[in-house]
């Protein structure tokens, strides 16, 4: 039995029994390995399951070349080089729900405990200092707490926060105004944000924009007094420039969670200013968040590795089981015409336009059939294993244009796909297929003839004049080679014309054979390809 290598890179195995024990399932347990040992050791992987400590760089990465998949325990993936996985094909996936509870708590905690000076007075009162006067707080009741982000977590500080009697302001781009008024939020401008808010809180990844968000520019437009919180990811906020704000007072305290490098620059001047709360990155750090990950990450990766389904992608659209079940025939069907396509073309493509007709797929994200069908298609002509995350890249890096449409009715059909490519010589070839039945796939169109053939198994596809005779003299040479016909079809728009003819067999057909068929009277070209 075939195992799937897993090398996990922390020691913590609660909540992953079902993966441990899993019979087609091997997990190698290397806590917190170096750079150099990581390069070394993922080469012999088919998965890394990894927490924010590990970094997947370019370098580990180009070493990888078993690795399908990187799973990251946790939310945040910046220590991943996505782009790098994105050429090699790898899927890298997070765990964007299991932590984000925790996240909230911690984000309100680390609030109340800036805003009430709690470890600064815990740490007097151990030092046998009663001094009650110095750490004289803030209430948070009618403050304006300005969240830079409305997603999972911003969302549920959004509504533990209301409790406190605040006045709720936020900047997100992505969220509905209709969404930010159930929660009682009021969304306005990033600029909006920053200058009313008391309290600034951020909840957004780590990113080319949202990289120094925070920095002297933006601390300037601010509230004196202004209070800042972080427990998103290091590096949003721009270390130094908070530093110089702190001590000058306009920020008057802040929370901080994450930090640009982890572990910290223990000599960053951020350490030797009070108004500061400083955790070592725990907002995900409970048992229960732990747990909870854990559990995920296992069903993540078998339903990657034996079911084949995707979830919490961060690189290719997600597929839940109900998703897969539905786009599986059609994945299937893309294939077979991307391996059809690909065998028949000639020439270099410079576009691939790919038509959805149907109501279902309307309401499905179609990336992945699409990719389906280009990386079968590709296959015949790169040297490169491709899969769905990285075939449309390649694609584009050879200067195919990829488009993709979607018509909510069919015609004849009520679903059927239809693939046109054109080539370097502005010629066009076009192929709709459609889903009789389970298991029944069917090619419905060929350059705009209506057509009946089944892509599958052995196929001769036969370019010729529609003429008495060139059929029967094809069947006697696949006779005299003890090749049986399962199937054929003949295509054509003009009777006399050239014609197009399928013929589905039992057997492959040898160059001997082909050559044969080729010197028929009335055949132009024989190709054939194999589904």
């Amino acid at each position: 039995m075939k195992k799937y290598k897993i090398l996990m890179t922390y020691k913590n195995t609660e909540g992953l029994e079902i993966l441990l024990n899993h019979p087609e399932i091997q997990v190698d347990i290397k806590p917190k390995p170096s750079q150099e040992d990581l390069t070394k050791l993922v080469e012999s992987y088919d998965c890394l399951l990894i927490r924010s400590e590990v970094k997947v760089t370019k370098e580990v990465i180009e070493k990888a070349d078993k690795l399908k998949l990187i799973c990251r325990a946790g939310t945040g993936v910046d220590n991943v080089d996505i782009q790098s996985a994105n050429k090699k094909g790898i899927v890298v996936m997070n765990v964007p729900s299991g932590n984000t509870i925790s996240a909230c708590e911690h984000t309100i905690g680390i609030m109340l405990a800036m805003m009430r000076n709690i470890p600064q007075a815990h740490n007097f009162l151990k030092s046998a200092k009663w001094e009650r006067e110095k750490f004289v707080g803030n209430e948070l009741q009618g403050k304006t707490l300005g969240l830079i982000g409305l997603g999972r977590i911003g969302s549920e500080v959004a509504k533990r926060m209301k409790s406190f009697d605040m006045k709720i302001i936020a900047y997100d781009p992505f969220v509905s105004e209709d969404y930010a008024h159930q929660l009682g939020v009021e969304l306005k401008s990033l600029d909006e944000v920053i200058k009313e808010a008391d309290i600034i809180s951020l909840h957004v990844p780590k990113t080319e924009t949202t990289k120094n968000l925070i920095n002297k520019s933006t601390i300037e437009k601010m509230k004196d007094g202004v209070k800042i919180v972080n427990c998103a990811r290091g590096g949003i906020v721009n270390e130094n420039d908070l530093y110089e704000a702190l001590k000058s007072g306009k920020v008057s305290s802040a929370a901080i969670d994450v930090f640009e490098k982890e572990p910290p620059d223990f000599s960053s001047p951020l350490f030797s200013v009070e108004n500061i709360v400083l955790t070592p990155h725990l907002g995900a750090s409970t048992e229960e968040a732990q747990i909870k990950i854990s559990q995920e990450v296992s069903h993540m990766i078998i339903d990657f590795f034996i079911n084949g389904v995707i979830r919490n992608a961060v690189n290719i659209p997600s597929l839940d089981q109900e998703t897969y079940k539905r786009l599986n025939p059609y994945i299937i069907l893309l294939e077979k015409l991307g391996s059809l396509h690909g065998q028949l073309i000639e020439g270099g493509i410079k576009e691939i336009n790919v038509q959805y007709f149907g109501e279902i797929f309307s309401k499905l994200n179609t990336y992945v059939l699409t990719s389906a069908y280009v990386k079968n298609f590709l296959s015949n002509f790169v040297d490169i294993q491709l899969n769905f995350v990285n075939a449309q890249i390649i694609a584009k890096e050879r200067g195919i244009l990829i488009k993709e449409s979607k018509v909510f009715e069919g015609k004849e059909y009520k679903e059927y796909i239809t693939i046109q490519l054109k080539n370097a010589n502005e010629e066009i070839n076009r192929i709709s297929a459609t889903i009789i039945s389970q298991n029944n796939y069917r090619i419905i169109e060929v350059n705009d003839i209506d057509v009946d053939v089944e892509p599958e198994g052995n196929i001769i596809v036969v370019s010729n004049l529609d003429k008495p005779g060139v059929i029967g003299k094809i069947g006697t040479i696949l006779g005299d080679y003890n090749i049986n016909i399962g199937k054929m079809f003949v295509a054509r728009k003009v009777q006399g014309k050239d014609a197009l003819t399928f013929i589905n067999i039992d057997n492959e057909l040898s160059k001997e054979a082909i050559d044969k068929i080729v010197k028929i009277d009335g055949v132009k070209k024989v190709k054939f390809i194999k589904v």
